[in-house]
């Protein structure tokens, strides 16, 4: 099975609260790293450093979608707070379904939540590939 990986994260979170995020989402499901073919995220995020260099270090392909893009996909945790800084009520839950070309039954972790040591959060989304 493979899986990609919807994240989001505050502006500036470091490398290592986005790789504790995702190695918690992981085995919250039984995966680990191998079963990963990508990860996605809003496009407001394209420059941010450690999404980019976690992308990087992995050789994991990285896809940007715009507000109006995930605002259409039904997600079962919409957030208000997202939807008023993002344009979108979801981006983790959003990016993974629409990175996988999946549904909501394909949604493996719908929306992990982790403040890493640097007080940054993270949200990780986990969707099966169709």
């Amino acid at each position: 099975m493979k899986v990609m990986i919807g994240m989001g994260c505050d502006r500036n979170a470091s490398l290592d609260t986005l790789r504790q995020a995702l190695a918690q989402a992981l085995w919250r499901c039984g995966l680990d790293v191998s079963t990963v073919a990508g990860l996605a995220s809003i496009d407001k995020k394209n420059d941010e450093a450690a999404l980019l260099q976690l992308a990087q270090l992995h050789r994991w392909p990285l896809f940007f979608y715009p507000a109006e893009v995930l605002a259409a996909i039904p997600v079962p945790n919409p957030s208000e707070v997202v939807m008023k800084y993002m344009g979108t009520p979801a981006v983790a839950e959003a990016a993974a379904l629409r990175a996988a070309n999946a549904e909501l039954s394909d949604l493996l972790v719908e929306k992990h939540k982790y403040c890493g040591t640097d007080g940054k959060n993270a949200t990780v989304s986990i969707a099966r590939i169709k």
